[in-house]
């Protein structure tokens, strides 16, 4: 980089879990800048969750479960582009797992769910369980990174 390294900004833990993954969850789920909105609909998933279990042990799985280990990153080499795999670092891995999920919750039908909390909640549940809509886009592009296999060499 020809500029200065970007310092990494640091998000505090929301007040009812102490937690940061909670507020970085919360933060991304926001629309125009509506946080407080966004917050209810999250805890809110999390009360119908606490029938299953732990809210919080649910949706720490739920993210370890949907975050992707290997991705495809597109590398022009000599004239031609190809699908190299590579490792996910942590930090992405989980911004990936909560976008997914936040994709797949948005994406589910409004006449078999009420609200979008209770569309959250049944997202985060099946995730934590390996299946859901989070899972299926994970599996594919761990699949399309295994087909891509031969390209590795690529990676630098």
């Amino acid at each position: 980089m020809r500029h200065a390294k970007v310092k990494k900004r640091q998000t505090e833990e929301d007040k009812v879990y102490q937690s940061k993954l909670v507020t970085k969850f919360i933060n991304r789920m926001m629309k125009d800048g509506k946080k407080s909105v966004a917050e209810k609909a999250f805890y809110d998933s999390f009360e119908l969750l606490k029938k299953e279990g732990d809210p919080l042990q649910i949706f720490e799985l739920a993210l370890n479960n949907v975050g992707p280990k290997i991705e495809v990153k597109a590398r022009r080499v000599g004239g031609a582009s190809y699908q190299v795999p590579q490792d996910v670092r942590g930090d992405r891995r989980i911004s990936l797992a909560i976008r997914w999920v936040l994709e797949a919750a948005r994406a589910r039908s409004n006449k078999d769910f009420h609200n979008f909390s209770e569309k959250l909640a049944v997202e985060f549940l099946e995730a934590s369980r390996n299946e859901g809509a989070a899972i299926k886009k994970r599996d594919t592009i761990h699949r399309m990174a295994e087909a891509n296999r031969a390209f590795s060499h690529f990676r630098f």
